[in-house]
């Protein structure tokens, strides 16, 4: 009997750690990339301002619309098929699906360059409610094919676990953002926001192909019948690509709204709001794509195994992403000018309703990839379809009623929607409960953000900030006790220092 507790407390722990260690890689990387992408922002912020921020998320979200409606969803469905013939080993088959991958791409690629040149004038007529942007949205179309065949190499790269490379990435594109956009904002303001976009989208593509080559050099022979062989992936990624639609239609529907109603530093105030709060905060979830839904895809056969891998993955994300939320929650004042500047102070608000939901999504979000990783492609369209009419209805009637604090309203009440959903189906469709820990767990970390939440309201500094910072602590203290409970940590951080510095 203590044979097979001990057993059982090893694989546990095993578990425990694997989650946790590529949670730490990707968030790690996501974490460096948002601080050195803080000084962009800040340059950004004061060349352009709120009305130039808003026609770049209007400009960027618009590409991003174009560009998962025409990527075939290769930047998805590739990693699983890639991921698979890695793990046989069979070299000569990775490298033939990687040639399969490539010609989809560029296929994809020309399909959304054409798409956003022929949808000019009408994108101009819906999204602006001033001035003709025809040729704005033409210039931007090698944008879309550069982002294609990026996603194309991306997928490759991860489905071959090509981690480091992936970081490096990351790290040389955000300097390279960083270097291109400051000095074309400075010399020609807002004149230079087409540009950039374009120079970006194009530095993110060397930059992956360079290590794309590297691994699978570039073959310009044996492609003859390979778009037959890559049915199977492209209708795998349909339902991706089709929700990626939806949510890129959403963001437009609600920039485009806010736009006509307000003006474009609204826009601005909004997208800075929702990009410190969803983006930012949701740095976190970046290994979900990576290492957790190929993990949730080989288990799906057992009810009890789809529980388990689900229900640790909840436990390990709250645990890491909590602490960050109740930081930020109290932080928003100082943050918001650090990263923007003084004149999106407008956004703290909004900015804390928002967070405070983000506990929510840190549940909702492996939940929500059961339905893929079972194929249940409909039922995944429904969800984010339902997910997406509240949110823009939702947004609509709170800026109405409550301007740029009620859209941090919609956002929050659209997770809390968003989780009940996705329970109830999960429970009835695929009898997943969410484990006595993970209510727990919730709970706590909820009520550490709900504190925070209510100092926001205190308006004498000297009480606000040593409280706020307590609540933090407070926090943090509670995760990393129980983290340690569950995966050794301190043994763990101990065994790579000696490693890394060979101590004896």
């Amino acid at each position: 009997m203590a044979e097979t507790t001990r057993h059982l407390t090893e694989n546990d722990e095993g578990s425990y750690g694997h989650v946790l260690k590529y949670i730490s890689i990707f968030g790690g990387v996501q974490g460096l990339n948002i601080l050195i992408g803080l000084v962009r922002n800040k340059i950004v912020a004061y060349l352009l301002g709120p009305n130039g921020m808003g026609l770049v998320s209007l400009f960027n979200s618009t590409i991003n619309f174009i560009s998962q409606a025409t990527n075939l969803g290769i930047s998805f469905s590739a990693i699983r098929h890639v991921s698979e013939l890695f793990d046989s080993g069979d070299e000569a088959r990775i490298r033939h699906f990687v040639k399969v991958v490539r010609l989809w791409s560029l296929l994809s690629a020309l399909i959304g360059m054409l798409v956003c040149v022929v949808a000019g004038p009408w994108l101009s007529d819906n999204t602006f409610s001033w001035g003709n942007h025809t040729l704005h949205f033409v210039m931007l179309a090698p944008a879309v094919g550069l982002l294609a065949v990026t996603g194309g190499e991306m997928a490759i790269l991860k489905g071959c676990r090509k981690l480091k490379a992936l970081a490096m990435i990351q790290v040389y594109n955000i300097f390279i953002s960083l270097v291109l956009s400051v000095p074309i904002y400075y010399f020609f303001n807002q004149t230079g926001i087409v540009p950039v976009i374009v120079l970006m989208a194009l530095a993110s593509m060397i930059t992956t192909i360079c290590y794309s080559y590297r691994f699978y050099p570039l073959s310009l022979h044996g492609y003859s019948g390979l778009l037959g062989e890559g049915g199977e992936m492209i209708r795998l990624g349909i339902a991706f690509v089709l929700a990626g639609v939806l949510g890129s239609g959403a963001e437009i529907l609600i920039r485009s709204y806010l736009n006509v109603v307000g003006d474009l530093d609204v826009v601005g105030f909004y997208n800075a709001g929702f990009m410190l709060t969803m983006t930012y905060a949701g740095m976190v979830f970046s290994a979900m794509e990576t290492d957790y839904f190929p993990r949730l895809s080989a288990v799906v056969g057992s009810v009890e195994k789809i529980r388990e891998t689900v229900n640790r993955q909840i436990e390990v994300t709250l645990l890491l992403v909590s602490p960050m939320l109740t930081a930020l929650i109290i932080g928003m004042p100082v943050v918001i000018p650090l990263l923007f500047t003084s004149e999106f102070i407008p956004i703290v608000g909004m900015s804390q309703v928002v967070l405070l939901s983000m506990y929510l999504r840190a549940v909702y979000l492996p939940i929500a990839y059961i339905t893929l990783a079972k194929g249940d492609s409909v039922q995944y369209l429904v969800l984010e379809g339902i997910y997406d009419v509240l949110l823009v209805l939702l947004v609509i009637v709170g800026y109405y009623f409550w301007g740029l604090f009620g859209t941090g309203v919609a956002l929050a009440i659209a997770n809390i929607s968003d989780i009940v959903i996705i329970n109830v189906f999960a429970l009835a469709r695929y009898r997943y409960r969410m484990s006595a820990s993970v209510v727990v767990y919730l709970l706590m970390n909820m009520l550490f953000g709900l504190l925070a939440y209510a100092l926001t309201f205190i308006g004498n500094p000297y009480v606000y900030w040593p409280l706020g910072i307590l609540v933090s602590l407070a926090s943090l203290t509670f995760s990393l006790v129980v983290l340690h409970r569950k995966v050794s940590l301190w043994n763990a951080l101990w065994e790579k220092i000696r490693n890394r510095f060979k101590l004896s």
